[in-house]
Protein backbone atom coordinates (compact mmCIF):
# COMPACT_ATOMS: atom_id res chain seq x y z
CA UNK A 1 0.00 0.00 0.00
CA UNK A 2 0.96 3.18 -0.96
CA UNK A 3 1.54 5.76 1.65
CA UNK A 4 0.23 9.40 0.51
CA UNK A 5 3.51 11.81 0.93
CA UNK A 6 1.62 14.09 3.18
CA UNK A 7 1.36 11.46 5.60
CA UNK A 8 5.22 10.97 5.62
CA UNK A 9 5.82 14.54 5.43
CA UNK A 10 3.55 14.98 8.74
CA UNK A 11 5.83 11.85 10.24
CA UNK A 12 8.93 13.37 9.76
CA UNK A 13 8.01 16.79 11.21
CA UNK A 14 6.88 15.06 14.09
CA UNK A 15 10.36 13.08 14.64
CA UNK A 16 12.18 16.18 14.23
CA UNK A 17 9.99 17.93 16.76
CA UNK A 18 10.13 15.12 18.83
CA UNK A 19 14.06 15.23 18.79
CA UNK A 20 14.01 18.80 19.29
CA UNK A 21 12.05 18.56 22.57
CA UNK A 22 14.18 15.71 23.69
CA UNK A 23 17.33 17.73 23.30
CA UNK A 24 15.87 21.09 25.25
CA UNK A 25 14.80 19.06 27.89
CA UNK A 26 17.97 17.93 28.50
CA UNK A 27 19.01 18.34 32.15
CA UNK A 28 22.58 18.96 33.48
CA UNK A 29 23.86 17.80 36.27
CA UNK A 30 27.35 19.53 37.96
CA UNK A 31 29.16 20.23 41.55
CA UNK A 32 30.63 23.85 42.07
CA UNK A 33 33.78 24.56 43.93
CA UNK A 34 32.00 24.19 47.07
CA UNK A 35 30.68 20.87 46.46
CA UNK A 36 26.97 21.96 46.08
CA UNK A 37 25.60 19.67 43.53
CA UNK A 38 23.62 22.35 40.67
CA UNK A 39 21.03 20.69 37.93
CA UNK A 40 19.62 23.12 34.75
CA UNK A 41 19.16 22.63 31.30
CA UNK A 42 22.57 24.09 30.35
CA UNK A 43 25.89 24.20 32.36
CA UNK A 44 27.00 28.04 33.26
CA UNK A 45 30.46 29.24 31.83
CA UNK A 46 32.07 28.96 34.19
CA UNK A 47 31.43 25.52 35.04
CA UNK A 48 31.80 24.66 31.38
CA UNK A 49 35.16 23.21 31.95
CA UNK A 50 34.52 21.37 35.12
CA UNK A 51 33.14 17.25 34.84
CA UNK A 52 28.85 17.26 34.25
CA UNK A 53 26.57 14.69 33.76
CA UNK A 54 23.61 14.49 31.46
CA UNK A 55 20.57 13.33 33.06
CA UNK A 56 17.34 11.64 31.01
CA UNK A 57 14.04 12.94 31.80
CA UNK A 58 13.90 10.53 35.07
CA UNK A 59 16.47 11.89 36.65
CA UNK A 60 18.98 9.35 35.68
CA UNK A 61 22.31 9.74 34.56
CA UNK A 62 23.09 8.35 30.83
CA UNK A 63 26.48 10.52 30.31
CA UNK A 64 29.35 11.98 31.69
CA UNK A 65 31.65 14.91 30.52
CA UNK A 66 34.97 14.97 31.47
CA UNK A 67 35.76 18.31 32.24
CA UNK A 68 39.20 20.52 30.74
CA UNK A 69 41.79 18.79 33.57
CA UNK A 70 44.80 20.89 34.74
CA UNK A 71 48.21 19.69 34.25
CA UNK A 72 48.35 18.77 37.90
CA UNK A 73 45.71 16.62 37.52
CA UNK A 74 46.44 15.25 35.04
CA UNK A 75 49.53 14.34 36.32
CA UNK A 76 48.17 12.93 39.29
CA UNK A 77 45.62 10.48 36.68
CA UNK A 78 49.36 9.64 34.70
CA UNK A 79 51.01 8.64 38.15
CA UNK A 80 47.32 6.70 39.60
CA UNK A 81 47.48 4.74 36.10
CA UNK A 82 50.98 4.09 36.12
CA UNK A 83 50.23 2.79 40.09
CA UNK A 84 47.56 0.50 39.10
CA UNK A 85 49.26 -1.44 36.21
CA UNK A 86 52.82 -1.53 38.30
CA UNK A 87 50.10 -3.49 41.11
CA UNK A 88 48.29 -5.49 37.99
CA UNK A 89 51.99 -6.46 36.83
CA UNK A 90 53.03 -7.41 40.18
CA UNK A 91 50.00 -9.71 41.08
CA UNK A 92 50.54 -11.17 37.22
CA UNK A 93 54.26 -11.91 38.19
CA UNK A 94 53.51 -12.91 42.13
CA UNK A 95 50.72 -15.59 40.51
CA UNK A 96 53.86 -16.76 37.60
CA UNK A 97 55.97 -16.87 40.61
CA UNK A 98 53.65 -19.16 42.56
CA UNK A 99 52.48 -21.37 40.02
CA UNK A 100 56.49 -22.30 39.36
CA UNK A 101 57.23 -22.91 42.50
CA UNK A 102 54.44 -25.65 43.48
CA UNK A 103 55.23 -27.10 39.79
CA UNK A 104 58.89 -27.04 40.95
CA UNK A 105 58.70 -28.88 45.00
CA UNK A 106 56.34 -30.88 46.31
CA UNK A 107 57.17 -30.66 49.97
CA UNK A 108 59.44 -28.39 51.93
CA UNK A 109 62.09 -30.95 52.71
CA UNK A 110 62.79 -30.61 48.56
CA UNK A 111 63.15 -27.18 49.07
CA UNK A 112 65.19 -27.70 51.71
CA UNK A 113 67.46 -30.50 50.01
CA UNK A 114 68.13 -28.14 46.78
CA UNK A 115 68.46 -25.17 49.32
CA UNK A 116 71.76 -27.50 51.44
CA UNK A 117 73.18 -28.09 48.07
CA UNK A 118 73.45 -24.79 46.84
CA UNK A 119 75.18 -23.46 50.17
CA UNK A 120 77.36 -26.29 49.97
CA UNK A 121 78.73 -25.47 46.89
CA UNK A 122 78.80 -21.94 47.66
CA UNK A 123 80.89 -23.43 51.22
CA UNK A 124 83.85 -24.84 49.10
CA UNK A 125 83.77 -21.92 46.94
CA UNK A 126 84.56 -19.84 49.97
CA UNK A 127 86.93 -22.44 51.30
CA UNK A 128 89.15 -23.01 48.21
CA UNK A 129 88.91 -18.66 47.96
CA UNK A 130 90.10 -17.97 51.55
CA UNK A 131 92.83 -20.97 50.76
CA UNK A 132 94.24 -18.47 47.47
CA UNK A 133 94.19 -15.75 50.19
CA UNK A 134 96.43 -17.26 52.67
CA UNK A 135 98.54 -18.47 50.18
CA UNK A 136 98.69 -15.18 47.70
CA UNK A 137 99.07 -13.32 51.47
CA UNK A 138 102.42 -15.20 52.70
CA UNK A 139 103.70 -14.49 49.04
CA UNK A 140 103.12 -10.61 49.07
CA UNK A 141 104.81 -10.85 52.33
CA UNK A 142 107.76 -12.87 50.88
CA UNK A 143 108.17 -10.67 48.26
CA UNK A 144 108.07 -7.55 50.04
CA UNK A 145 110.67 -8.62 52.25
CA UNK A 146 113.18 -9.14 49.54
CA UNK A 147 112.36 -5.73 48.69
CA UNK A 148 113.16 -4.25 51.77
CA UNK A 149 117.14 -5.11 50.57
CA UNK A 150 116.80 -3.14 47.61
CA UNK A 151 116.67 0.87 46.76
CA UNK A 152 114.20 2.79 47.58
CA UNK A 153 113.01 0.22 49.96
CA UNK A 154 116.21 -0.22 51.92
CA UNK A 155 117.22 1.86 54.79
CA UNK A 156 121.08 1.59 53.11
CA UNK A 157 121.78 4.41 50.80
CA UNK A 158 123.95 2.12 48.56
CA UNK A 159 121.60 -0.58 48.51
CA UNK A 160 121.10 -1.45 44.24
CA UNK A 161 117.58 -0.38 42.54
CA UNK A 162 114.63 -3.00 42.90
CA UNK A 163 115.02 -5.47 40.38
CA UNK A 164 111.91 -5.26 37.54
CA UNK A 165 110.46 -8.22 37.72
CA UNK A 166 110.41 -7.93 41.43
CA UNK A 167 108.07 -5.23 41.38
CA UNK A 168 106.63 -6.27 38.48
CA UNK A 169 105.64 -9.64 40.84
CA UNK A 170 104.61 -7.39 43.36
CA UNK A 171 101.98 -5.97 41.68
CA UNK A 172 100.55 -8.65 40.23
CA UNK A 173 100.52 -10.48 43.43
CA UNK A 174 98.74 -7.48 45.32
CA UNK A 175 96.03 -7.18 42.71
CA UNK A 176 95.54 -11.02 42.74
CA UNK A 177 95.18 -10.43 46.42
CA UNK A 178 92.46 -7.96 45.48
CA UNK A 179 90.72 -9.96 42.88
CA UNK A 180 90.28 -12.26 45.48
CA UNK A 181 88.74 -10.74 47.95
CA UNK A 182 86.25 -9.36 45.54
CA UNK A 183 85.06 -12.86 44.85
CA UNK A 184 84.88 -13.54 47.92
CA UNK A 185 82.94 -11.09 49.29
CA UNK A 186 80.68 -11.88 46.05
CA UNK A 187 79.99 -14.81 46.91
CA UNK A 188 79.22 -14.45 50.87
CA UNK A 189 76.60 -11.93 49.34
CA UNK A 190 75.34 -14.49 47.22
CA UNK A 191 75.31 -17.14 50.08
CA UNK A 192 73.24 -14.67 51.83
CA UNK A 193 70.99 -13.73 49.13
CA UNK A 194 70.11 -17.47 48.57
CA UNK A 195 69.83 -18.44 52.02
CA UNK A 196 66.84 -15.13 51.88
CA UNK A 197 65.43 -16.53 48.83
CA UNK A 198 65.12 -20.08 49.93
CA UNK A 199 63.58 -18.70 53.31
CA UNK A 200 61.27 -16.51 51.18
CA UNK A 201 60.32 -19.85 48.83
CA UNK A 202 59.51 -22.12 51.86
CA UNK A 203 57.07 -19.53 53.40
CA UNK A 204 55.31 -18.85 50.65
CA UNK A 205 55.00 -22.61 49.59
CA UNK A 206 53.38 -23.36 53.33
CA UNK A 207 51.52 -20.19 53.04
CA UNK A 208 50.27 -21.82 49.28
CA UNK A 209 49.57 -25.26 50.31
CA UNK A 210 48.38 -24.76 53.87
CA UNK A 211 51.14 -27.22 55.54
Amino acid sequence: MRIPTTVLALGALLLGLTQTFAQTAALYRWVDDNGLVHYGDHVPPDFADQGHEILNDQGVAVHYVEGTASDEELAERARVTADEEADREAATERARLDRVLLDTYLSVDEIVRLRDQRLDLLEAQIAVTEQYLTNLTARLMELQQNASRFNPRSPDPDAPPIPENLVLDIDQTTASIQLYEDTLNRTRIQQRNLTEAFARDIQRFEELTGS
